[in-house]
């Protein structure tokens, strides 16, 4: 694998790509996570030069978490090297920002759409099946939706705890698309502006930022329904022991 994998990256035409591991993150004992592992995006729109760095760091599969209709819309550039796997969740409905009446009901949207990655049957298998991917893989690998916001950042909360990363951390990492994601909604907000009109601004910034509450939506539902992480993974999603531990092992530095 590249030691491109120890330096952060960025890339200029997916500004939401990076390392699950972070710029440092440790387990609860002090175990630094692996980086060049496992990375997260949104979707894969790239220039070839970063389509390049992409196969520099070693990836050789991808998965994409958009819907069949996000996809059809906005292919993912090919990335040479690696293989492409469709494993679909569903997100917040098209259009649906048109409808809200305001932000507070774009919010609840959003905590919806985050509780039924725990509770839909369909969606609980597109993550199982991602993560079994990622356990079994000897490479680096790569998971991205349209954003990298809600369904990758939820994919990425159960790695990082599955690692045993400090809930703090999982929070402020979840959180950081506001911050390096800010070109992109800046963009899509402008587009709101001059297509929808300003009053639609507001709704629309609700349902393109990570929010605490989102996250402990589906963290909520993970314990009505499950009664906490280890059963949610084992009972809801049908990870078995292995699967678990191979995450971990490729997670956590030996």
């Amino acid at each position: 694998m590249s030691n491109l994998g120890d330096e952060l990256i960025r890339l200029a035409s997916a500004d939401n790509f990076r390392d699950v591991a972070g710029d440092g993150y440790v387990s609860g004992d002090g175990t630094p996570l692996r980086r060049g592992v496992f990375f997260r995006s949104n979707e894969l729109q790239l220039t070839h030069e970063d389509a390049s760095t992409i196969t520099d760091l070693g990836i050789t599969a991808i998965y994409d978490l958009r819907e069949a209709t996000e996809v059809e819309a906005h292919p993912d550039v090919e990335v040479p090297g690696a293989s492409w796997h469709h494993v679909e969740v569903t997100g917040i409905p098209h259009g649906v920002g048109a409808e809200l009446a305001d932000p507070a009901a774009a919010e609840e949207a959003l905590r919806d759409v985050y509780r039924r990655f725990v509770t839909d049957p369909a969606s609980r298998a597109s993550f199982a099946a991602l993560l079994r991917g990622l356990a079994v893989s000897t490479s680096a690998q790569l998971f991205h939706c349209t954003a990298g916001k809600d369904r990758t950042g939820w994919t990425s909360a159960l790695l990082l705890r599955m690692a045993g990363v400090a809930e703090e951390v999982v929070l402020a990492d979840y959180l950081r698309t506001n911050d390096i994601g800010l070109a992109t909604r800046t963009k899509y907000l402008a587009l709101v502006r001059e297509h929808l009109g300003e009053d639609r601004v507001p709704v629309f910034e609700r349902i393109m930022v990570a929010d605490a509450s989102y996250l402990a939506a589906a963290d909520e539902a993970v314990e009505s329904t499950y009664g906490g992480l280890q059963a949610y993974l084992r009972d809801g999603l049908g990870l078995d022991d292995d699967v678990v531990a191979g995450l971990r092992t490729r997670l956590l530095r030996a």
